[in-house]
């Protein structure tokens, strides 16, 4: 029983730090300036799905915000086009923060199963020493 929420827990931790990253990715690059002439940076979105035949959280995969962005009018940008436009991610930066809120909630709650469930069998360790 322990393993299992160890197990389970371990799972959370994986997925919620996969969920950061994508998160962080998508923060440092909300500035990035592209061409035109090619695609905006993509958001990236952390897919999660629940183990089959196995208990936890997995992450199934990531899905991708839009290549199209918006378009910034900026004469002074090296990127910039004839008509003075670049094109930047579409990314809403109070929706990144609130997942990056969520996201360390959820892997400190998911840590913190793990000290639990650690001492628990520490404590039953010791029980039966005595």
């Amino acid at each position: 029983m322990t393993f299992d929420a160890i197990g389970i827990a371990g799972t959370g931790l994986t997925l919620h730090r996969k969920w950061l990253d994508a998160i962080s990715d998508n923060m440092a690059n909300i500035n990035t300036a592209k061409p035109t002439s090619g695609a905006a940076f993509q958001a990236r979105y952390i897919v999660a799905q629940e183990g089959e035949g196995v208990s936890g959280a997995y992450v199934a995969g990531a899905a991708y915000g839009s290549a199209v962005g918006r378009l910034v009018y900026e004469p002074d940008n090296p990127v910039a086009d004839a008509k003075g436009y670049v094109r930047y991610p579409d990314i809403d930066l109070s929706e990144q923060m609130g997942a990056l809120i969520m996201a360390q909630r959820g892997y400190q709650a998911n840590a913190a199963v793990v000290d639990r469930a650690k001492e628990s069998y520490q404590a039953a360790l010791q029980i039966g020493r005595n």
